[in-house]
């Protein structure tokens, strides 16, 4: 099963020095039978980028959160893409989310298939997002124009030959 998680630059170093995603369990993002049922009319690869875009939501508060504890990161949005095997992942109805599994057990960086990363020119926005993210959560209409002013970038694919490239 293809898994998207949530990272950051900081957070991907130390997955490539610890050679894997962990400790277990992991939270990430598939095309779940919630997800199938609930998007109907979407093919898979459709229902795939809304489980990415889930996962760059998930990037954003990790960003956020680095930030209150005063590390000061690049604001790229960062999305592992690993393929799990299916007995790995745990999907249910007591989940939040439609798109949002557990992964049972830490993921080695051979499962790792690709990274999702924010290009440079998403700095701003991606900056705004992490400001604005608190008044959001709190029902700021503005706020949360802010916020989703960082989905209008796209994340770029980087093959995993590449992680180190974005590291450096």
């Amino acid at each position: 099963m293809r898994v998207y998680l949530p990272s950051t630059i900081p957070a991907l170093a130390r997955v490539v020095a610890a050679g894997e995603l962990g400790p277990a369990p992991l939270t990430g993002f598939a095309v779940t039978p919630a997800l199938i049922e609930w998007y109907a009319s979407g093919d898979t690869e459709e229902l795939e980028y809304v489980a990415l875009t889930e996962a760059a939501r998930g990037s954003l508060r990790m960003l956020a959160a680095d930030r209150a504890d005063g590390v000061q990161a690049a604001a790229r949005r960062v999305v592992i893409a690993a393929e799990v095997p299916d007995e790995t992942v745990k999907t249910g109805a007591e989940l939040e989310e439609r798109a949002r599994v557990r992964v049972l057990e830490p993921i080695p960086m051979r499962l790792v298939a690709a990274v999702h990363v924010d290009d440079a020119d998403a700095l701003p926005d991606v900056e705004a997002a992490i400001a604005a993210l608190s008044a959001a959560d709190g029902g700021d209409d503005d706020a949360q124009f802010v916020v989703d002013g960082a989905e209008d970038h796209e994340l770029l694919w980087y093959a995993t030959q590449e992680i180190p490239d974005l590291l450096s």
